[in-house]
Parts: structure tokens; sequence; C-alpha cells
């Protein structure tokens, strides 16, 4: 029985070694050849001392390398942690410095993005370069001595006699995945590897997955919905393949060339692909598509539905704390079309006054997550893990008090047949193109020019975003035009896309209330009151 992550290739090894695991462009490992160089992987880790527990920083796009390094540190009992590649240096720095990794894996173009904060990590030691050789990598320097490696030296002969002796439970730390909080900066969710393992079991469940499908992986592995398009996938032994695209017309050029069966994404990027044409039978193969990441456009779900005849669409919900907590089952969608559907298997979901009483059908409430699908909790975090993370509550009748109970954060209601829906987000979170972003993080970037005063973030609904990000800001320059081009050349600098305000407004000064606070509620109001769709 599968229990451990790297035993999701493992077992699939055992019933079809010769099945084509993992393909990324024209290279295709087979689960046979997919594990033997994840053992190799292993065995070079171990070679440079890493041990059970060790935190591992993965900041690579999505490529063999990426998952090889994964799964090889579950196998040697490391703790693995994928870094978004569209990260900036101050992010990435910010989590490997959290986290105390122990090693990097990168390559040559985001190491030197990195140099000028990386030699403030204490407890790095080593840094793999997957694209460059030991003469290249004799030529970069840093104030701090690293052990600098290149991919094909941990995969030497030498390493290869190393034995991987690890005694691991499930219940033992796998990953660490790095998410916006509401306040500060982003929070490491602390993932076992039952968590990860159950959470393929439960999504392939539903989407009856099996060894026949060729799944289409687009999201970032660092992101817990496109982390499990691999885990599932490799659970039931079918193909993944990994695309790093940057034209929506190569996502459905993609659909076609690898006759792809399942598909998953974020209502952004679902909404760039009807922009692009479809060629006829593009999408003959696809028998399911799913979203997560924030709620699809009634219109948007009925044009994908034209354009993958085929497919059953499922609409999913869910929060990184607790992998996914509910999804519509696609009977439901046409009855019930702004429903979030029920639990998903392995999870049972409550609705919580905030007395802890239950709440009566169609009553607002806090959505409340129960069972082994919860995380650990939050990395180094101990405050904001009881905050978010408690005993399970009474009311649970499917799921023993061993488990922790996830509080959400966001309201939802039931009706009398058991469908929830969901309300509004208890905190201050932006939910924009499927990532959450934090205001507070935003705005510490944003006070770092010279020139900015005061900033506070808000949101704008947007119909292609979700939420668009504003930024309201106090300057000393007094030509508005020129610290608007200066404000977004800093932003593009230091933030990924995602967090690049769409739209920039001055003012004299922010409006605060009785407290002396920033009235980010009056800002919003203000901003909002003629809304037009920010795109």
């Amino acid at each position: 029985m599968t229990s451990l992550v790297h035993e999701l290739i493992s077992q699939s090894v055992q019933r079809s070694p010769e099945a084509i695991a993992l393909q990324v462009k024209n290279t295709c490992l087979s689960y046979a050849q997919l594990y033997k160089k994840v053992t190799e992987v292993a065995q070079g880790f171990a070679s440079l001392d890493i041990t059970q527990g060790d935190r591992i920083g993965i900041y690579l796009a999505k490529n063999q390398e990426n998952v090889q390094s994964m799964f090889a540190c579950s196998l040697l009992g490391a703790v693995f942690v994928p870094i978004n590649p569209v990260l900036k240096a101050q992010q990435v720095y910010y989590i490997a410095n959290d986290c105390q990794i122990k090693l990097l894996i990168t390559n040559r173009s985001r190491l030197t993005a990195l140099a000028a904060q990386i030699d403030s990590l204490t407890e790095l030691t080593t840094i793999i370069v997957i694209d460059a050789n030991e003469h290249e990598l004799e030529k970069m320097t840093f104030a701090k001595s690293f052990n600098l490696i290149s991919w094909q030296s941990i995969l030497s002969p030498i390493t290869a006699q190393i034995n991987l002796q690890c005694s691991l439970s499930s219940d033992d730390l796998a990953a660490i995945l790095y998410t916006s909080g509401s306040t500060g900066q982003p929070k490491g969710i602390m993932l076992s590897h039952t968590n990860i393992v159950l959470g393929a079991k439960s999504v392939s469940q539903y989407l009856e997955m099996t060894a026949n499908d060729n799944i289409l992986a687009l999201l970032p592995l660092s992101f817990d919905y496109g982390l499990n398009q691999l885990t599932s996938c490799f659970l039931v032994g079918g193909k993944c393949v990994l695309l790093d695209y940057l034209l929506a017309s190569d996502v459905v050029k993609a659909i076609a060339n690898y006759n792809i069966t399942g598909l998953a994404a974020v209502p952004a990027l679902w909404i760039q692909l009807l922009k692009v044409s479809w060629p006829i039978n593009t999408a003959q193969t696809v028998r399911y598509f799913t979203n997560s990441g924030g709620a699809l456009p009634l219109k948007t779900l009925s044009t994908l539905q034209d354009k993958m005849p085929k497919a059953k669409p499922y609409l999913m919900y869910g929060l990184t704390e607790a992998f996914r907590s509910t999804f519509l089952s696609p009977a439901e969608i046409d009855n019930k079309p702004d429903s979030i559907g029920k639990a998903i298997p392995y999870a049972e979901v409550l609705v919580l006054r905030e007395n802890g009483s239950t709440c009566d059908d169609d009553e607002v409430g806090e959505l409340v997550h129960v069972g082994p699908l919860v995380a650990l909790g939050y990395w180094q975090n101990e405050t904001a893990t009881a905050e978010r993370f408690k005993e399970t509550p009474k009311q649970a009748i499917n799921i023993n008090n061993d488990y922790l109970a996830v509080f959400s954060g966001d309201y939802v209601r039931r009706d009398s047949n058991g469908f929830l829906y969901f309300v509004s987000r208890k905190d201050t979170m932006i939910k924009t193109s499927g990532y959450r972003v934090s205001p507070t993080e935003l705005e510490s970037i944003l006070l770092q020019l010279p020139e900015v005063t005061e900033a506070a973030i808000i949101a704008s609904p947007s119909t292609d975003l979700g939420q668009a990000i504003i930024a309201i800001i106090v300057t000393t320059n007094e030509n508005h035009q020129s610290a608007r081009k200066s404000i977004m050349k800093h932003c593009l600098l230091n933030l990924p896309n995602y967090m690049v305000p769409k739209e920039v407004v001055f003012l004299s000064e922010l409006p605060r209330n009785a407290n002396g606070k920033v009235d980010i509620t009056l800002l919003t109001a203000t901003h909002n009151k003629n809304y037009i769709s920010v795109n």
C-alpha cells in the first residue's frame, strides 16, 4: 500500500515499469527509468550530507530535474521546498531563510538573480546548478563559500554506491509549500506524506483517473493544485506531460499534440485560453477538466464545455492548509452552478458559528475542514498554527480525534441537500489569477522606494483575474506620471507578474479610522463606487 511520496512512483514501477511516467517536450521517461533517476539523485543528495529532515529548496521551472529532486527528497527522508519559478529574489530569499534550506537546486540565471541575497543564508551550504558544468561553476564567486555542484556530478558512479537507509513514517514531514498569509510574509505549510498521498488518492478517485490518462501539467509545482497533477497521475500509473508555456496558444497546441485526457487550471488561465483559436478536434481526447483557485464565471464554463464537448468539468474549492476541501460533481453543475459542492473523499467539512456550534441550513458560517488531508501546521509559527489549526470539533462524525481541523477563514452556507456555497473571505487576502496575495507583503515592497511615503493595497473586481490589485500611493514626487513609471519599474523588478498592481492611484493622504489605522474599507468603497471591471 502506498503511504510515502516516493512510493507513488515505485508502486507504478511494480505494475507497469515500461509505461511512460513523465514527458517534457520530446523526452520521455518510463516509470522504471524515472525511479532509477530518483534513486540516483537521492544517492547524490546523500553524498552531500543531506539527511532526514533537511530542507531542500527547488527553484526551477517545470522540468525533469524538478520532479526527480522532489521524489528523491522523499526517498532520502529530506523535505522538499518547491519555490515558484516566477518569484523574484526577495521572495526566494525569504522562503529559503525562513525554512533554513541546506541545499538549493536551481539554474544559472536564477542563481545570478539571487547573488545579492544568497550570502546571507546561514544554513545554506550547497547549491546544485542544473545547467552548468564544473568549469562554468569555477567562474561563479560569492562572498560566502558555497559548495557549487553540477547536476551531472551528483549522478556519478561514485554516488551510486551510497546505500540509502531511512526510517520514515507516513506522518513525517514531506514538504513545505509557501502561500501568502493575510498579514505579513508567506507562511510555510507543512505537508506530511499522508497529506500528499491521500490527496492524490482522493482526487484520482473522484476524477476516475486510470493508467490510460495523459495529464497536462500547466500549474507551478509549488502550488498544491499543481503538485497534485503529478502525484495523482503517478498514483494511477498515467502519463504526466510537463508544459512551461509562453502563450495560451502553446497550451491549445499541446492538448492536441499530446492527446491530453485531463487538465487543470485556474480561472485566469481558462480565460486566457478562450482568447485564442481552438482548431477543430483540438480537444477530442479530453475527458475531464478541473478548476480551482477561484470561482469560474458561468459564461467561461459554458464556452469551455463547447471547446471540450467530451469533457466533464469538475469545479473544486480548497486551501493549501487542507489540500482540496470540496468539489462539485459534473452531474450537478447544471442544477447548482454556483455551488462549491460537497466534501472530497477523506475529508469532512463542517459549517460552524463563531461559538463553535453547527450552523442551520442556509445559515452563513465558517468552513472547517477535518481529517487526514489537513496539514501539520505552519513552519516555525506556533501562533499562526494555533489560530488556524485546532482540535477536531465534536460535531465531526466520520473523522476520529487523531486529526486536526483547519478553520478556513472563509464564510460559506450549506443548503438542505448538503451542497455548500461560498459567501466571502474573512480576511483581507487578495485572490488574483489563482494566487493568494498578501497586501502587507506588497505594501512593504512599495515602501522600499524613497519617494513612496505611504502605500495601501486594495482589490477591485475583475472578470479576467478574479480580483485586480490596486496600489494607493502617497508620494513626494509631484510628477505622478514619473512616479507611476518608477513604481511599476520597481514592482516588475521585485515581484512576480501576478503581484504587480494593475493600477496605481495617488492620494495626498490615506484615510484612517478611529484607531489610526488605514481605512481599507473606505478606500475600497471609494475606488470601486464607479466600478468598471479591471481586465
